[in-house]
């Protein structure tokens, strides 16, 4: 069962935080969890905007979620807002990223969501940079949140989650959270794997710099015994699950494969690697964010996790 009680949104005022402002809500509202909303103000910004009429962040705050939740005759609300326990924080600090991410580390968070684009210049807040500066460095989940089309009351629809995996423990860590997720939606997995032909050495058994399929013929058919066997293995809802296997560059294949499916949302572990091998790896899960339309869940396999994970999931497990 997944354990979600404090959720952190990382505002600012853009279309773009607004859709991660229902998305948060949706998801506050089905866990139960306290909703903390987070203004951050740089003090360089801050002091150049000084002369600039402004709304107290706090209600120009309640304002947005006002407008946000009012009813929408085309779309009716998925649930009484009245129910919500939202609280109000306003910080400053050196850098927006530091700022979310020190305010998560205090206060406990289990999720950060924020928009993965924000303001342009002076008065930004959530640029492309700070969300992968927080996605790289947050010790909890982050899911992240691009704008899609008119702002709307109405919950996003999560109904086909994709999960890749790449039989790493960190891999199989996010398959759990995304049978839980599932199950909170009412969602089905695509699970993916993407053979690289030309990888590095240490994820196969050939030990050199060579066509994977020359050392293992057959490499597709049992990629897919493999993740039958690690869905079947992985503990969680009953929910529907598609196995899939594509060859072609990691990073590039999954953004395609998630287009192609139609995924609403992205699960996947971010290795948390650093110097060549976060660059061989790190930055698959960094593409991912900045390019597939729908939003991302993220997380750390040496950070917090919302699922238990069974002891047995920490073995590697590779096809042979």
């Amino acid at each position: 069962m997944m354990r979600l009680r404090h959720i952190l949104l990382a505002r600012d005022f853009s279309s773009c935080s607004e859709h991660a402002l229902a998305c948060a809500l949706d998801l506050a509202q089905r866990m139960d969890a306290t909703l903390h909303v987070l203004y951050a103000d740089t003090r360089h910004d801050a002091l150049l905007a000084l002369d600039e009429p402004q709304m107290p962040v706090g209600e120009k705050a309640r304002d947005v979620i006002r407008r946000l939740l009012e009813p929408d005759e085309s779309v009716p609300l998925a649930f009484d807002p009245g129910d919500l326990r939202v609280e109000h924080v306003m910080t400053r600090d050196v850098a927006p990223a530091r700022a979310i991410l020190t305010y998560a580390q205090e206060h406990d968070i289990d999720l950060i969501v924020m928009g993965t684009h924000g303001r342009r210049g002076i008065r930004r807040m959530l640029l492309g940079s700070v969300a992968r500066e927080v996605v790289q460095q947050a010790r909890c989940p982050v899911l992240t949140v691009r704008p899609r089309g008119r702002t709307s009351s109405a919950p996003p629809s999560i109904q086909r989650l994709l999960v890749p995996v790449d039989f790493s423990a960190h891999a199989r860590a996010a398959l759990v959270h995304a049978k839980a997720l599932a199950g909170l939606y009412g969602a089905s997995i695509d699970l993916l794997h993407v053979i690289e032909e030309y990888v590095h050495p240490a994820f196969y058994t050939t030990g050199i710099y060579a066509s994977i399929y020359d050392a293992t013929p057959d490499i597709e058919q049992k990629s897919r015994e493999v993740l039958q066997q690690l869905v079947e293995e992985t503990p969680g809802p009953d929910v529907p699950v598609a196995v899939h296997v594509q060859p072609g560059r990691a990073a590039d294949a999954i953004v395609q494969e998630a287009d192609a499916l139609g995924s609403d949302l992205v699960v996947m572990s971010t290795h948390g690697l650093t110097g060549l091998e976060h660059f061989l790896i790190g930055s698959v899960a960094e593409h991912v964010v900045q390019s597939v339309e729908c939003p991302v869940f993220t997380l750390k396999p040496f950070g917090k996790m919302l699922v238990p994970i069974p002891q047995s999931q920490a073995a590697e497990q590779q096809p042979a």
